[in-house]
Formats: C-alpha cells, structure tokens, sequence
C-alpha cells in the first residue's frame, strides 16, 4: 500500500515503513532492502499524502500512479529519468492530461518517474486508494 511507502529528503529511492523507534523511524529501502532509521529531524512524506496539480485542484499521488499503470500496461515508463525534460512532460502529459504545466515542475515530473519505475520493479504496483484498501483488509481479517 503506497500509504507506508515513503520518501526522505536527501536520500535517493524509496522506503518501506518497518517500525517506529523513540526519536525516528526505522525504514527499510525498497531497492535494496537495507535497514536504516530516519531521524525526526530528516523530512519524511508518505506518498500516500502526496499529490499533483491539476488544472482543477490537486490529484492523489496513487491516483496518477494508477493512470501511469494503467498507460504502460503495468511496465515501467518508456521514458526514463536522463532523457530530456521535454520528453518527460510529453510522457506525464499521455498520463495526466489536466496536470497543471505552471505548478508542475521538471524536477516533479522526473521524481514521479523515478518513483513509479522503483514501485513497479519491486512490486510496489498496488495504487488502490489508501482508505479503501484498509477496509477491504479490515474486512478480510
């Protein structure tokens, strides 16, 4: 579930939430898999509290991931993050049509690759609503 997938400034990839100690948390990398503990005073987003801007508002981050999959058929993208920006916002624009190309930055655009493609080859692609899937587990269990 993208809710306990989360990014940290200042360190490259993606983390899995594994538990939370007294001043941090302990996270587990998604590429690699090494344990390390994220302290308070690093930034920590949970990608399920990220979103992008829309021309009509903001859309949850799982949402244009759920887009993107859906695009490229469950692979990952066709474009990747060293090929020229245009190219990028060409691709992002085949996914989100109403992004918002003023608020929507360059570096944005080549981190939503970046992050898509680490979800998609580490098997990350569940990009249900956050709520949702709690309650299909909830009732399961």
């Amino acid at each position: 579930m993208i809710d306990k997938i989360l990014a940290i400034s200042g360190k490259s990839g993606l983390f899995r939430l594994v538990a939370r100690g007294n001043n941090n948390l302990i996270v587990e990398s998604l590429t690699d898999g090494r344990r390390m503990p994220a302290h308070q005073r690093e930034r920590v987003l949970s990608l399920g509290d990220i979103a992008m801007y829309t021309v009509d508002g903001e859309v949850p981050l799982n949402t244009v991931f759920a887009k993107a999959k859906a695009l490229t058929g469950g692979t990952i993208a066709p474009v990747s993050v060293n090929d020229p920006a245009v190219e990028q916002r060409a691709w992002f624009a085949k996914v989100m049509p109403e992004y918002d190309e003023d608020r929507v930055r360059a570096g944005d655009i080549k981190k939503f690759i970046q992050w898509y493609n680490i979800l998609i080859e580490t098997g990350n692609d569940d990009f249900s609503e956050p709520e949702a899937a709690e309650t299909e587990a909830d009732a399961e269990g």
